[in-house]
């Protein structure tokens, strides 16, 4: 597929293991995609999904999963005839009858770049063959309000209703019903026991889900897939630990979270120290849910942790909606060493059904390797896959543009693959 888009030049320092680990990917690459098709087949992925990938050169790992992504405005355009076929047959595998889809977005009316997204997707699955309407769950809204965007496209936002087990907008009630909303707030009643099928579903709301359970999974995964093609996990698997309950307000539960800290920063050193890798080891320290890159901070001791002012107490203590944190994630810190024109970057990947579509580059010009790039100031480069990342090219060098991207690929996919686990988990609880 011709590009008519240059992918933004990326530097990567460090690169010699990660080299290794690229070439050992491309290598095995007819087990690797026979291994993820077995795997989907018995566990079948979300409907989408999209992961923030950290490359620090030695290590190449996910450090987020986010199962409502928001983003497809910021997707390669070259790679939009790949996501309307990845859409059909997701579409078709999880609701053959389906020929139309309803997403029910957040509440967001004033995020202008977040309903430039609602219209990509809501484009991606027209043209996949489905007529697409928006239902909004604002409570106020009682008419068809229609958003101009700074694309000069246009967004109609429609009433969300409820008629006996089905919801829609005005007399459509199609069998699938999209969410583009993470629940931070909740599970909206008008949802609950629909005879729809509900992508994803309402247990993977962040009212439900949690980040040390999502990794838990990835770590089952990364432990198989590293066996079958003979490579270490910790190459692309961040140690995590949970940790609460916790009030930073009130300073409980401070000494349990530093001593986590200290518990990730020394297992990383003692790797450290026996590869050879010159680093200094820090963690992150992040709600257990939620998103939105609240709530997330990069330490480097123990004491980082207890001597917290008010205003880091603060910040540290709510997440989106204004919820309370009660539960933390504190995850090994895996540098970023790609830069884009000197700009710290870190590849985000965008998958629907098993299908990696696409992703780009989170930059930010005020960060450091060692930061979290999901905050203001950030901006997005779109990184093309060169056609897809899963037909590597094997007569060029691992990392190039092709090759690096089929690699990321690969890691995205077994974070799809947990999230798989994790969607298989809540359908039978339920």
């Amino acid at each position: 597929m011709p590009s008519t888009n240059q992918v933004p030049h990326l530097q990567t320092a460090l690169t010699g293991p990660l080299l290794e680990l690229e070439k050992h990917l491309l290598d095995h690459r007819n087990e690797i995609e026979a291994w993820f098709r077995k795997q989907f087949m018995q566990t079948p992925a979300p409907f989408y999904a999209s992961v923030d990938l950290r490359n620090a050169g030695y290590k190449l790992a996910p450090v987020d999963t986010n199962l409502f992504p928001a983003g497809f405005n910021n997707l390669h355009p070259d790679l939009r005839p790949l996501a309307v076929h990845a859409a059909q047959t997701a579409v078709t595998q999880i609701c053959p009858i389906a020929d139309g889809i309803l997403i029910i977005p957040e509440n967001h009316t004033r995020n202008l770049f977040y309903l430039e997204n609602v219209h990509a997707l809501k484009t991606i699955l027209e043209t996949a063959g489905y007529e697409v309407h928006i239902g909004s769950l604002l409570p106020d809204l009682e008419e068809p309000l229609t958003i101009e965007l700074p694309s000069g496209n246009a967004l109609t936002l429609k009433p969300l209703r409820r008629q006996d087990n089905k919801v829609g907008v005005d007399d459509f009630f199609p069998c699938a019903v999209l969410l583009n909303n993470d629940l931070s707030s909740g599970r909206p009643k008008i949802l609950e026991d629909i005879d729809q099928t509900l992508l994803p579903p309402l247990e993977l709301g962040w009212a439900n889900r949690y980040k040390t359970q999502h990794f838990k999974h990835y770590a089952d995964v990364t432990k198989a897939f590293a066996e079958l093609i003979d490579i270490d996990p910790w190459l692309i698997t961040p140690t995590s630990l949970q940790c609460g309950p916790i009030n930073f307000k009130e300073r409980t539960g401070l000494e349990n979270l530093a001593e986590s800290v200290n518990k990730v920063l020394e297992n990383t050193q003692q790797y450290y120290d026996t590869h050879d890798i010159d680093c200094k080891p820090f963690a992150i320290v992040k709600s257990d849910s939620g998103t939105y890159g609240m709530a997330i901070m990069s330490v480097s001791t123990p004491e980082d942790v207890l001597n917290l002012n008010r205003k880091q107490r603060n910040k540290m203590a709510s997440v989106k909606e204004g919820l309370q944190v009660e539960h933390m994630l504190v995850q090994e810190g895996v540098y970023t060493f790609e830069t884009i024109e000197e700009a710290v970057a870190e590849p985000v990947v965008y998958m629907l059904g098993s299908h990696v579509i696409g992703g780009f580059y989170r930059v930010h010009t005020g960060k450091t390797a060692t930061d979290n790039l999901n905050s203001p100031g950030m901006h997005f480069k779109p990184l093309s896959f060169e056609g897809s990342c899963v037909v590597p090219d094997e007569q060029q060098s691992p990392d190039a543009s092709p090759n690096r991207f089929y690699a990321y690929g690969v890691i995205a996919r077994l974070a799809l693959l947990a999230a798989a686990r994790e969607l298989a988990e809540a359908k039978q609880k339920n």
